[in-house]
């Protein structure tokens, strides 16, 4: 049999980095069952162990490795960076043990693809004792429409809240909310994840650990 795998995992693709929250430790913790929305990457990590599991039965790779990966997003305008995609997945292909260890992969290819209807990403891993790839860049005979990518919108309300940040004294708060329980933690017992976007009180946290 040749060291060859394939991997098809339906739905759009999405990064752990979104998804991090911190210990008391200050270590990086990927909670399972705090019913929030924190819960989803770690869900996606298991579905893609599963499905590389029953779709490659009995298999183990060992070698060294090329992989091929094509994801499909529903739109060109609002998804994840694609450069970040990659740890999101080998987490989930390294967990199904159809491969040992991502450092494995010494060859990757990205290929970035848009299907409304069917969002997903494709993953082929071969082996180098067998297989190569090469690759070309060609000047085409007729230029394609391009797509842009200008300042996004967000971006633009970062920089507006900067500046208005800058002129504007901030207010005192001694209690905040934790997102978890909703119920009112004082700062000196709460911690942030998402770049502060979050506030998870400790008692909630210890549960998540």
């Amino acid at each position: 049999m040749k060291p060859y795998a394939k991997v098809i995992i339906e739905g759009s693709p999405i990064t752990k980095s979104n998804f991090k929250l911190s210990n008391l430790k200050g270590r990086a913790i990927l909670p399972y069952n705090s019913g929030k929305y924190h819960d989803r990457y770690a869900i996606y990590e298991e579905e893609i162990a599963y499905q590389a599991r029953l779709q490659n039965p009995n298999l183990l790779l060992t070698e060294s490795l090329i992989a091929v990966l094509k994801v499909f997003y529903k739109s060109s305008k609002r998804h994840p960076d694609t450069t970040n995609i990659t740890k999101s997945i080998f987490d989930g292909i390294e967990k199904s043990g159809l491969i040992i260890n991502d450092a494995q992969v010494r060859r990757l290819f990205i290929e970035e693809y848009y299907d409304k209807e069917n969002p997903r990403f494709e993953l082929e891993l071969f082996g180098e004792s067998t297989f190569s790839i090469s690759y070309s860049i060609n000047t085409m005979d007729e230029i394609n429409e391009s797509i842009d990518y200008s300042t996004a919108s967000n971006k633009k309300n970062y920089r507006n809240s900067s500046i208005k940040s800058l002129n504007t004294k901030p207010k005192k708060q001694d209690t905040l909310k934790c997102d978890i329980c909703k119920k009112p933690v004082a700062i000196k017992d709460s911690l942030t994840a998402n770049n502060g976007s979050t506030i998870i009180c400790k008692n909630c946290l210890k549960k998540l650990i």
